[in-house]
């Protein structure tokens, strides 16, 4: 056996320095370490530069003091498909306004589809649904679709710098149509089915595609999802839209009367073919707008890919981040900055290998989709599926890892808690033995959680808690195969991340609770915002606070060794599940609803693990916030956001508490539900400091109660 379990001392225990004791979970056995792609990669830099270290911290150092020299072995190590040009690594010195790689030419999907032609009928991407059957594609049919596909939206006037938006779930298709706007240099945009039409449009209109790809329909929690309709609305709202391809996933089966049968029984070609052509004018709603081509029809003659030689930050695609105010950023992120964050970060960190299996149990508006793609990369094989994370049993996720013979398990920390906390065992339940590491991350992973996972899962396994975000679309710190897991912490920086934790006057602090940054440039940082000519809204987004240092809005703390433990947002950004949403999106939406006067929505990360999302009403002059009120907001929020954003509880407020500016004060009440000092809370910005009272007071009885659970 190659783990070792080592704990100084029992859970809750003090340290003799007389802070928290630090438990040992698992040290990888000194043959994984050997057999890792990073210890390959400390060989050969020895071998051709000479570059001598030993421990991970010798190699993050290296990378840091030899930011360049760093980058430039990455793009040689990997063997990246391009033109590499004559330019330097990097010009600028200070953050944003910098420029990697000028004068490099790289194609996302060219390296991605270079696999093809080496291991053409190994498997790609695997496609599960709840009943549907089992989808395979190898990787010279992923290639083959891919070029297709490229064909018509070339027919269809796609080119460089063009956009195409998708409203898909986690299917095979999504992936497909990401590589085909890839590979002709077109900018791909996506969000998940279960978004309102107006949160799309918000997202879209300010892109204005050329190209709209949507879904007829899809099975979630024992259900069809039926599309067509929202797709009709769509069509209706982006103007800019000339063509709309439908992907038939369920076809005739929308149409045919609910029965006891599985919603994917039907499932076929010339059932998807027969749900394209009467589409949308079978399902309620207006007729659209454009007529839908089939995406069965679109795929159905392979073609060879013909890759458009991009510039090394040509935009790749467009994610999206919102904070308290406005409609949601437009994030844009470049060709060969996700190239290379993406080889570093699957195979030097993550351990994700040519032939393994990596798994995401993720939505398509998570940037976590982006990362499971991005594994394609490392010659992996992907699993998508498009159905509840629970659908049948609480531990659906690992039912998929032991089915898939899964190596690399990637998902949000509050699944892996819910599945701890039904009291299932995985471990006893699956085969789970191919699983070697599992990827947590969108908010912190409680202890216990830690501890459940080597107890009920796997004992020899990298379990990992790593933190990045939407903003890079990879990580700034968490896992690496040779260092010890710790018990509540990240194993330290990603290489080639110059990461800190700050005090309020930009003064690095250790073992303090501190404002998360980064002080050098990354590849994958944003090239720009979309809409952002002068680019003073990405300027404002992470460099205001501490000018030519990378703000990312976490509170952490820094250990003395390098590790790192994330405490959850230091901004009002709702991060539900991972997918991070601007309070805004929701008060427009909840403002509109008669009755209403004024809203404030807070999303607050909790010491157990917990996620705490209270909607304050304010309501209309003659109305009252009563069920039948409440009703109606959980609606609007259901329809035109999400329903993964419904409030935990809807509060009768007296009024929104805002600062002598107008601006609200959110974050302080969110730290006071964290448990926070109540103390600490500076009335003297408020408004109205009665107000703010009000709210102090309701928060500080919040956490007084959690503190009793």
């Amino acid at each position: 056996m190659s783990t070792q379990h080592t704990a100084a001392g029992a859970p809750g225990e003090t340290g003799a320095d007389g802070g928290p004791e630090r438990v040992t979970l698992w040290t990888p056995s000194p043959e994984r370490v050997e057999a890792s792609e990073l210890r390959a990669y400390q060989r050969w830099l020895r071998e051709t530069r000479g570059v001598r270290t030993e421990s991970y911290q010798d190699l993050l150092d290296w990378s840091l003091e030899h930011l360049e020299d760093f980058w430039e072995s990455i793009w040689e190590y990997f063997d990246v498909i391009g033109t590499r040009g004559d330019g330097p690594v990097l010009t600028g010195d200070t953050m944003p306004d910098v420029r990697w790689f000028p004068g490099a030419r790289v194609n996302y999907a060219q390296n991605i589809l270079r696999r093809a032609a080496t291991h053409p009928d190994d498997e790609a991407i695997v496609g599960l649904h709840e009943t549907s059957p089992r989808e395979s594609l190898t990787w010279a049919q992923l290639e083959g679709r891919v070029g297709a596909l490229a064909a018509w939206l070339r027919a269809q006037g796609v080119g460089p710098g063009d956009t195409v938006c998708a409203v898909l779930p986690s299917i095979p298709a999504a992936a497909e149509a990401l590589l085909a706007c890839a590979s002709i240099g077109a900018v791909w945009s996506v969000v998940g089915p279960d978004f309102g039409v107006t949160g799309i449009v918000d997202r879209f209109a300010q892109i204005e595609p050329k190209v709209l790809i949507t879904v007829d329909g899809y099975e979630f929690n024992g259900k069809r999802i039926d599309m067509r309709a929202q797709s009709a609305q769509l069509l209706e709202a982006l103007p800019s839209v000339t063509a709309h391809l439908l992907v038939d996933q369920l076809g005739a089966v929308l149409d045919a009367p609910a029965t006891g049968e599985p919603a994917g029984a039907a499932r076929g070609a010339d059932a998807r073919t027969a749900g394209a052509h009467t589409g949308a004018q079978a399902a309620s709603g207006p007729a659209p707008r454009l007529r839908p081509t089939a995406y069965s029809q679109v795929i159905a003659v392979p073609q060879a890919p013909e890759y458009e030689a991009t510039e090394f930050s040509h935009p790749l695609w467009v994610l999206y981040s919102s904070g308290t105010t406005g409609k949601p950023k437009g994030i844009v992120h470049g060709h060969g900055g996700i190239v290379l964050e993406s080889l570093k970060a699957n195979r030097l960190q993550q351990e994700t290998v040519p032939g393994g299996r990596h798994y995401s149990a993720v939505a398509t508006t998570w940037v976590v989709w982006n990362l499971l793609i991005n594994s394609l990369l490392s010659g992996t094989t992907i699993v998508v599926y498009d159905g509840s994370p629970v659908f049948g049993a609480p531990d659906k996720q690992f039912e998929i890892c032991g089915s898939e013979r899964v190596t690399n398990f990637g998902t949000g920390a509050a699944i892996l808690t819910l599945i701890e906390r039904s009291g299932l065992s995985p471990d006893a339940r699956h085969n789970l033995s191919a699983l070697r590491s599992i990827l947590s991350t969108g908010s912190p992973l409680p202890d216990s959680t830690w501890e459940w996972a080597y107890a009920q899962v796997a004992d020899d396994i990298h379990v990992g808690s790593d933190s990045g975000g939407t903003d890079i679309a990879t990580g700034f710190i968490g896992s690496n195969p040779f260092d010890p897991i710790v018990r509540g912490e990240l194993q330290g920086a990603y290489l080639g991340v110059e990461a800190a934790a700050f005090d309020s006057h930009g003064r690095p602090v250790i073992d303090e609770v501190g404002e998360f940054v980064v002080t050098r440039p990354m590849p994958s940082m944003p090239v720009m915002f979309w809409n952002d000519p002068d680019g003073e809204r990405y300027r404002s987004a992470y460099f205001d606070v501490f000018p030519g240092v990378w703000r990312h809005g976490d509170w952490v703390t820094k250990r003395p060794g390098g590790q790192y433990v994330i405490h959850g947002r230091s901004d009002s950004t709702i991060n539900r599940g991972g997918i991070r949403m601007g309070s805004a999106d929701i008060t427009q939406v909840v403002g509109r609803v008669p009755g209403v006067q004024a809203s404030m929505v807070i999303g607050a990360e909790l010491a157990d693990g917990g996620y705490y999302m209270p909607l304050f009403v304010v309501p209309a002059p003659g109305a009252e916030v009563d069920e039948e009120l409440r009703g109606s907001i959980v609606a609007a929020i259901r329809s035109e956001v999400s329903p993964r954003y419904v409030p935990d509880e809807i509060i009768a407020a007296p009024a929104v508490p805002v600062t002598r500016t107008g601006k609200l004060l959110e974050i302080p009440i969110k730290r006071v539900l964290q448990g926070g000092d109540a103390a600490g809370v500076n009335r003297a910005t408020a408004a109205d400091p009665q107000v703010l009272d009000w709210y102090v007071d309701f928060a500080s009885a919040y956490a007084d109660r959690g503190a009793e659970r």
